[in-house]
């Protein structure tokens, strides 16, 4: 079992930046490769960044490439989002996610709101 735990979200303005954190604990954190997701009200889960199982190199949804970085520490078992030049359809509850191999997320977290004004 792998419990996560996010923090870092909040109300911004367009444009600005907001890093967002996930705390994993249970688990031996660099078996698992880790994702982000968000749902905006109305809409379905949306995939935003994650890292490939096999060789772990990170991809992004269409919508935020070339704005958000997604990173890891393994050392303090967090992955990291960092959201630049947001807009207010960036607005959303965006949830960290864990697998263990190359099949669905079987570990998400409880979400952080963000919320960016126009």
């Amino acid at each position: 079992q792998v419990q996560l735990v996010e923090s870092g979200g909040g109300l911004v303005q367009a444009g600005d930046s907001l890093r967002l954190s996930c705390a994993a604990s249970g688990r031996t954190f660099s078996n698992y490769a880790m994702g982000w997701f968000r749902q905006a009200p109305g809409k379905e889960r949306e995939f935003v960044a994650g890292f490939r199982w096999s060789g772990g190199s990170a991809y992004y949804g269409d919508s935020v490439k070339g704005r958000f970085t997604i990173s890891r520490d393994n050392g303090k078992s967090t992955v990291y989002l960092q959201m630049n030049s947001l807009k207010p359809e960036d607005t959303a509850v965006y949830y960290c996610a864990a697998r263990g191999g190359n099949s669905a997320y079987a570990y998400w977290g409880q979400g952080t709101q963000v919320a960016v004004s126009s």
